[in-house]
């Protein structure tokens, strides 16, 4: 079964999440930012991947270390649940319109870290949530789940719509890698012999 628990406490944040990767996308999230946990919710709705997640952090500060802390709890709980790797797609891509807003993710799960993120938005903030903080996410989940990840807003007008292409977009692609062919279970997608 693939599943995982993680928590990570520092003098920063306190963020425990458990999932499942082949679920429905039923998902619980708390957090101190309200738009930050939609957008959690729906990249566990639209990976199908099934999510607890409890986030706490110095929001009274900033919204940084809350942000790019919890992208990186949900990738390690993700490459903790994946496992040796074996059976699995590995790479997965998306373009997700949004009405007018069109955003791109395109990832490798490979052991290999690096973030290419292209956005611009108009607003600091969408709602209650710091679009400076957007790229955090992306980069802490990037290292947290061992992965190349290219991260575009292609286009768009409204703010949300582009925040919310992206996180759709990472959902679908992040579908496409971890899926896992039952007929390829002892299948290694590395010519290295071994993803870390």
């Amino acid at each position: 079964m693939r599943r995982s628990e993680i928590v990570r406490s520092t003098r920063e944040t306190e963020i425990k999440a458990s999932l499942f990767l082949d679920g429905q996308g039923i998902n619980a999230i708390t957090g101190p930012i309200p738009f930050f946990n939609h957008m959690l919710e729906t990249l566990s709705k639209h990976s199908r991947i099934d999510l607890d997640l409890e986030v706490k952090g110095d929001v009274h500060i900033d919204q940084h270390h809350t942000v790019e802390d919890t992208g990186l709890v949900l990738g390690m709980a993700i490459k903790k649940a994946l496992g040796e790797k074996r059976g699995i797609n590995r790479a997965g891509f998306f373009v997700f319109p949004m009405d007018e807003a069109l955003g791109l993710v395109s990832l490798d799960i490979g052991g290999r870290v690096h973030l290419q993120f292209q956005a611009t938005f108009q607003r600091q903030f969408c709602g209650d949530f710091d679009l400076d903080s957007c790229e955090d996410f992306f980069s802490g989940f990037s290292q947290g789940l061992g992965a190349n990840l290219a991260v575009r807003v292609l286009s768009g007008r409204s703010d949300h719509h582009k925040v919310e292409a992206l996180f759709k977009a990472l959902a679908k692609a992040l579908a496409m890698a971890i899926s896992f062919d039952e007929g390829l279970k002892d299948y290694l997608p590395s010519t290295k012999g071994v993803i870390e």
